[in-house]
Formats: C-alpha cells, sequence, structure tokens
C-alpha cells in the first residue's frame, strides 16, 4: 500500500485510513519498530490494563483467596533453611 508523507507543522506524517484504523485496533499510540530498512507500526499494546481495578473488585469481593494452599500438608520448609 502506498501512502503519501504529508506536512504537520515542522513535522511530516502519514495519515491511516478509518479502514486500517479499525482492522488493527489502533487506539491513542502506535509502536515505532525501526528494522532494517523498515519501518514497522504495531498497535500499542497494554495487556494488564484494568488489572489494577479487577484485583480491587475481588479483594472487595473476598474472592482473592489462593486456590492452591502456599505450603502442602506433607512438605517441610527444612530444605529452604
Amino acid at each position: 500500500m502506498e501512502v503519501s508523507v504529508i506536512s504537520i507543522g515542522n513535522s511530516k506524517g502519514i495519515r491511516l485510513s478509518k479502514i486500517i484504523i479499525d482492522k488493527y485496533n489502533i487506539k491513542d499510540t502506535v509502536e515505532l519498530i525501526l528494522e532494517k530498512g523498515r519501518i514497522i507500526l504495531q498497535p500499542k499494546s497494554l495487556p494488564r490494563k484494568g488489572w489494577e481495578k479487577a484485583f480491587k473488585k475481588m479483594h472487595d469481593n473476598n474472592d482473592d483467596a489462593p486456590l492452591i494452599p502456599d505450603v502442602f500438608e506433607d512438605e517441610t520448609m527444612e530444605e529452604w533453611s
């Protein structure tokens, strides 16, 4: 795909069509990767976004107990001493 480089103030930039923005789920920022003669744009991923709020909600609902015990009944801690 060929796109034109346009002036944006004292800088240059490119425009991405709405179709591309929607298809690749581009929000506010993209990651710019420079690689041997290539410039790669990829959507900025925030995989842990919202975790803090979810953990707080779990805590408030007393739903944050461990699923398995930290120490098993037949386990001794001697080897760690």
